[in-house]
């Protein structure tokens, strides 16, 4: 006898959508993601759909009606929590725009937890679409089966961020001046953590010294080489998550 298809097959679509959800739920989608299913994937009765809804985790569901501007869905089975996220944090300086949609997608795919952007004297940019980064993280959480979308927060003044930074959290501080062995500094410290990436031009002296003075800031070097800002972001998250995280 042929084998059974695997439920949801593997090309099913895959979208974030407001929840929670829950077994025999029935939803209506309307707007981009209606017209998403329905004109490119082109979507019909009974075909799978994977939903998640960053609270309950992922649902196979089956698309009960497509319509011309909405698509009808039931969640059938929960396929999966929604992931235990490491406590990581990253927070970079504001880049130009095409830069940082860089490093809001990859810090995603990477698996962190919250992304802090923050201003400092030599951003380039000082404004941040909200909605816009919000959407550029759901469709990266998509594409690499995320079942948790990461936080994204208002842009925040460095002296803002050290003066409210919490005791239990530990700020890496990737300083193009020096510092110890990333890696080795990853290692050496558990429990909640973030990290502090600059903008095109670096943090300027003022900034590094208010930076070191602060109790729970580690610099760490990332190489013998200068970085850029989104390269510097990336790069120390993904060996984070190597030396600390879920990897």
């Amino acid at each position: 006898m042929p084998a059974t298809p695997a439920w949801p097959p593997k090309s099913a679509p895959r979208l974030f959508v407001d929840g929670p959800l829950a077994q025999g739920a029935t939803l209506a989608l309307e707007g981009p993601q209606a017209h998403y299913l329905g004109r490119v994937m082109r979507v019909s009765e009974g075909d799978a759909v994977v939903l998640c809804d960053d609270i309950t985790g992922e649902w196979a569901a089956r698309v009960a009606g497509a319509g011309k501007r909405d698509v009808m869905l039931t969640v059938e089975t929960r396929l999966r929590p929604r992931e235990a996220v490491p406590d990581f944090t990253l927070c970079a300086a504001l880049l130009k725009k095409d830069r940082f949609d860089l490093v809001l997608e990859k810090a995603c795919e990477l698996g962190v937890a919250a992304i802090q952007p923050v201003l400092t004297r030599r951003c380039v940019a000082d404004k941040l679409n909200l909605d816009r980064a919000r959407a550029i993280l759901v469709e990266a959480a998509e594409q690499c089966a995320r079942t948790a979308l990461p936080a994204v927060h208002t842009p925040v003044k460095l002296d803002a961020l050290l003066k409210a930074w919490p005791d239990t959290r530990t700020l890496f501080f990737a300083d193009e001046a020096g510092g110890e062995a990333a890696a080795a500094q990853f290692a050496a410290f558990s429990g909640p953590a973030a990290l502090l990436t600059g903008p095109e031009g670096g943090f300027d002296e003022a900034e590094r010294a208010a930076i070191r003075a602060l109790p729970q800031a580690r610099a760490i070097a990332l190489g013998p080489r200068i970085l850029r800002g989104e390269t510097a972001a990336i790069a120390a998250t993904a060996l984070w998550m190597g030396t600390a995280g879920d990897w």
